[in-house]
């Protein structure tokens, strides 16, 4: 996948975040398995109401995307490549989190602090590994946000502003190079 510069600024949003979430949880220090089988019954339920919200976010995004491709396409100035591989990509990377969001809601849902088959010590694991997933999950979204923002800023500029020289607009002669 080649990174732009819109692309490298939305990751490195979602690493920010991916860094402050990870300091709180590290924050919380060493847990035994008594205590992460607790703090797994508390946060299960707030789990999947982040990952149930991150799909149907993840889901209007993809909808709303049709919407920007007729943008796109309607507008009088020709769009280079570029533009519509920028929102391939955000359309590749807000599946995937759809997907996961979908797959982590039913594994949280799987009653696992009421087992009595699984060791105390796994719940340390378990725990860290929820905490590891909702944190991935939320700092891929934030990525995703990060990057249409920018792509609806660009089309804000070229379609709403009139910016003839945007870099994303071709230019007559790159049409006739290109055929």
């Amino acid at each position: 996948m080649e990174f732009t510069d819109y692309t490298k600024r939305a990751i490195l949003g979602g690493i920010l975040a991916l860094g402050v979430i990870g300091l709180g949880t590290f924050m919380l220090g060493h847990l035994s398995g008594y205590e992460a089988k607790e703090l797994i019954k508390v946060s299960i339920g707030g789990l999947n109401t982040l990952c149930n919200t991150i799909v149907l976010a993840s889901a209007t995004i993809l909808a709303l995307m049709l919407t920007l491709l007729g943008v796109s396409s309607g507008t009088s100035s020709r769009l280079k490549e570029d533009h519509y591989n920028n929102i391939m990509r955000i359309a590749k990377v807000d599946t995937v989190i759809f997907v996961v969001a979908l797959l982590s809601f039913l594994l949280f849902n799987l009653p696992v602090t009421e087992s009595e088959n699984i060791p105390a010590n796994w719940f340390n694991v378990i725990y860290y590994i929820t905490l590891g997933v909702s944190t991935v999950l939320s700092s891929a979204l934030i990525t995703v946000v990060l990057m249409l923002y920018s792509t609806i800023v660009n089309i804000i500029k070229i379609v709403g502003l009139g910016m003839k020289d945007h870099p994303l607009v071709s230019t007559d002669e790159e049409s006739r190079d290109k055929k």
